[in-house]
C-alpha cells in the first residue's frame, strides 16, 4: 500500500500510461503517420490475407512477476499435455474423453520416434492483475511467431520506443531462434544425424499464413539452416527419401493441419508415409492432436483423471483452467455437487461458452452471455446433433480490457477499448514469447478480424 492507502499502480499499467503520454497528436497520432506504419507492416510482410496484422500505436506490456507465472502455469500445462497425450494411447477410457475420430486415432498411434508430440504450441490466456486464466491450448504447430518478432522488431525502430526507453527498460523475445531450436532438438530427439538438416515448412499454398513461411525461411536461413516452403502436393516419397523439387528434406515442419491430412489424404499421402517410414522427422508429430482438442481441458477438470495428477498440479487446474465437459445428456460433477449436464448448461447460459471439440479461428463459438435463450438452445442442440464432431461446454472465465490506440485507414488514431489475448508460445514445453491478440468483440483472434500488438516486458530504469 502506498502512504495514501491505495495500492500502487501496477507495471504494465504504468508503461502504458507512460507510452500514451509520449504520443503527440499531430504527429504519432495523425492520419499521416497512421499511413506510414501501415507501410511498414505491408513492406514486412506483416499481413495475413491482405489485412495488417496491427492498427494499433502500443505494445502489451507486462512486468517480470507477470511472466514468472505466466511461464510457471503454462509450462505445467505443457507438461500434463504431453502427459495426456502418453496416458492416452495407453487408455481406452481416457481416449474416449479425447473423442478423436478414427482416422485421427489412426495417426496417432503412428510411433514418430520422437518423444515430444508438440514441438511448437500455444495457449490462450487472460492475465489479470488477480487472475491468470486460461481458454484453450494449441497443440497443433500454432502460427505466429515469425509475424510477432517481426512486428516486435518494427516497434523496436519507432522513434517512441526510442523515447520510451528513456525511462523504462524493454525486453523481448527471440522466437524464431528458439523455435529453430526447438525443430533441431526435435529433430536430434528423432534421431537425425545431419548437421545442418534441410527443413521444409509444409503447407498449403492458399493459406492466409504463407508470409510467415517466408518470413521464418528467411529467418532459419540466415541462422545456418537450409529451409524451404512447399506444399504437401509438391512432397514425393520413394520408400526412402522425402523430397520437393528433386531436394532432399530432413525434417518437415508441418505447418498443414491433421484436419487437412483426414480431409485431402491423396494430397498429403507422401508426408503421411515418409512419417510412417520414419524416413523423416516430422514436427509436430501426429499424436499432437490428442491435446488439442478442447476437450484436453475438460480431462483435466474432471476428477475421474486425478490420478493422473499431483497435488499441485491440480491446484494449478483448479486456479488457472475453467471446468470444461463434453456435450452430452450426463451427469457430471461440478463444484462439489452432481449436476444434470445439458440442463445446467441450458439453464446457466451466462456462465458458459460452447465450442467445437476442434474448430480454430473461433469458428463456431457461442458465447452464452451473448446470446439470446432462443440461441442458446439452438446451439445446444446443434452440439448434440453434430455428426462429425464432439463439442465442448466451457465456464466463462474473467477477461482483460485496456485502452489502445488505433488507426482506421484514412484517419487519425482514436483510443479504443480492445479484449487482451495473451497467448504464450512454448517450445518443446518451454514458454518462449507471446503473441498478443485484441479484439472489440469476445473473440480474440486474427482469423476473425481481430488485432495483434508486439508484447514487452518492462521495468522502470534505475
Amino acid at each position: 500500500m502506498s502512504a495514501t492507502g491505495t495500492s500502487p499502480q501496477p507495471v504494465s499499467a504504468a508503461a502504458a500510461d507512460a507510452w500514451h503520454a509520449l504520443l503527440r497528436p499531430d504527429v504519432e497520432l495523425s492520419a499521416t503517420y497512421g499511413q506510414e506504419l501501415s507501410e511498414k507492416l505491408r513492406a514486412a510482410r506483416l499481413t495475413f490475407g491482405d489485412r495488417i496484422h496491427c492498427p494499433f500505436l502500443r505494445p502489451f506490456f507486462l512486468s517480470e512477476e507477470d511472466e514468472q507465472r505466466v511461464r510457471e502455469v503454462a509450462e505445467t500445462i505443457a507438461t500434463l499435455a504431453e502427459r495426456v497425450a502418453a496416458h492416452a494411447l495407453e487408455s481406452r477410457e481416457l481416449l474416449a474423453q479425447l473423442a478423436l475420430n478414427e482416422e485421427e486415432e489412426r495417426l496417432a498411434r503412428i510411433e514418430p520416434g520422437c518423444t515430444t508430440s508438440s514441438t511448437a504450441s500455444r495457449l490462450d490466456a487472460f492475465l489479470l492483475p488477480d487472475s491468470l486464466r486460461f481458454a484453450e491450448y494449441n497443440a497443433e504447430s500454432p502460427a505466429g511467431a515469425g509475424y510477432t518478432e517481426t512486428l516486435t522488431e518494427v516497434f523496436r525502430e519507432l522513434e517512441v520506443m526510442g523515447r520510451f526507453r528513456q525511462k523504462w527498460e524493454v525486453r523481448a523475445f527471440p522466437l524464431m531462434a528458439s523455435l529453430l531450436e526447438a525443430l533441431l532438438a526435435s529433430y536430434r530427439d528423432w534421431g537425425g544425424t545431419a548437421v545442418k538438416p534441410v527443413i521444409a515448412i509444409v503447407d498449403w499454398r492458399e493459406v492466409p499464413t504463407w508470409n510467415e513461411f517466408e518470413i521464418l525461411r528467411a529467418r532459419f536461413e540466415d541462422l545456418g539452416v537450409p529451409t524451404m516452403v512447399c506444399t504437401p502436393q509438391e512432397l514425393e516419397f520413394d520408400g526412402k527419401t522425402l523430397t520437393a523439387n528433386g531436394r532432399k528434406i530432413d525434417l518437415a515442419y508441418r505447418r498443414v493441419l491433421i484436419n487437412d491430412i483426414v480431409a485431402k489424404p491423396a494430397e498429403c499421402r507422401a508426408l503421411v508415409k515418409a512419417y510412417e517410414a520414419r524416413a523423416v522427422c516430422v514436427a509436430n508429430t501426429l499424436r499432437c492432436k490428442i491435446p488439442h482438442k478442447k476437450t484436453f481441458f475438460a480431462v483435466l477438470t474432471d476428477e475421474r483423471n486425478g490420478a493422473l495428477f499431483s497435488a499441485k498440479e491440480k491446484e494449478i487446474i483448479r486456479k488457472h483452467i475453467p471446468w470444461t465437459r463434453l456435450v452430452a445428456d450426463v451427469r457430471a460433477e461440478r463444484n462439489g455437487r452432481s449436476v444434470e449436464l445439458l440442463e445446467h448448461v441450458r439453464r446457466n447460459g451466462n456462465e458458459f461458452v460452447l465450442k467445437p471439440n476442434d474448430e480454430y479461428g473461433g469458428a463456431g463459438v457461442t458465447l452464452g452471455w451473448e446470446a439470446s435463450e432462443g440461441q442458446w438452445d439452438e446451439t445446444i442442440e446443434k452440439a448434440l446433433a453434430d455428426r462429425h464432431g464432439a463439442w465442448v461446454a466451457q465456464a466463462r472465465i474473467p477477461v482483460r480490457r485496456e485502452v489502445f490506440p488505433h488507426f482506421e485507414p484514412g484517419t487519425v488514431a482514436t483510443m479504443r477499448d480492445m479484449l487482451v489475448d495473451l497467448a504464450p508460445y512454448l517450445f518443446r514445453g518451454r514458454m518462449a514469447g507471446f503473441l498478443t491478440r485484441l479484439s472489440a468483440s469476445g473473440l480474440a483472434n486474427v482469423t476473425s478480424g481481430g488485432g495483434q500488438v508486439p508484447a514487452f516486458v518492462v521495468r522502470p530504469v534505475g
